[in-house]
């Protein structure tokens, strides 16, 4: 259980990446007031935090009515999550956790952006829903982790809304090239995270890879 629950609190981490979705808020809302920001960053996390708890709950009857089992779900989510490791490590912008230049754009000329590109994609993003997935999976058959690892999301949930909060200082202690610098740190976890993702798919799979 401790495992389980100290591997899902370092996924949703690196995946949220608190500092980071800080310092791109505080870039998008630089115009607004303190209050608009602040309501934006509190109504952007409870939205995201929704979607994210009905994922953990509801992401494996989804996938079984489409007709995915867990093992497939972990090899391909496994895969998306080293993308975006590598778009983390090579300050990349794909689209997979980040906003494209369109969105930008489009961000720009709005006065609220908490339901785009905030909520989604920047919180709950395709990265951040698989994970879930994910690490709800791993506690599959054992109820208490399961409940550990909802815990724990929703710390690392808090832990973002705090960094939303303090944007403006976060972006003037880091500066945009620590918060790469982080970014990139964080990359090489979730890459090394992804793996296993693969690894333990491609075992439950075909057990006959294990070890004998």
């Amino acid at each position: 259980m401790l495992e389980t629950t100290f591997y899902a609190f370092v996924a949703f981490l690196v995946i949220l990446d608190p500092p980071g979705t800080a310092a791109v808020f505080a870039a998008m809302t630089r115009t607004l007031t303190p209050a608009h920001r602040r309501q934006m960053a509190q109504r952007a996390t409870l939205l995201a935090a929704m979607v994210l708890f009905a994922f953990a709950v509801g992401g494996k009857a989804l996938l079984g009515a489409l007709g995915i089992g867990l093992p497939a779900f972990r090899i391909g989510g496994g895969i998306l999550l080293f993308l975006l490791a590598a778009d983390m490590v090579f300050a990349r912008q794909s689209g997979l956790r980040s906003t494209t230049a369109s969105e930008n754009e489009e961000a720009a000329a709005r006065q609220d952006i908490t339901v785009f590109p905030l909520a989604f994609p920047l919180i709950a993003g395709p990265g951040a829903m698989t994970s879930v997935v994910l690490m709800m999976g791993r506690a599959e058959g054992h109820p208490w982790t399961a409940v550990a690892v909802l815990a724990v999301l929703g710390l690392v949930l808090l832990l973002l809304l705090a960094a939303l909060l303090a944007a403006g200082p976060i972006l003037r202690l880091l500066g945009q090239t620590g918060a790469h610098v982080i970014g990139r740190l964080m990359g090489i976890i979730l890459a090394a995270l992804a793996v296993q993702f693969i690894l333990d798919g491609m075992l439950q799979a075909m057990p006959g890879l294990g070890p004998r």
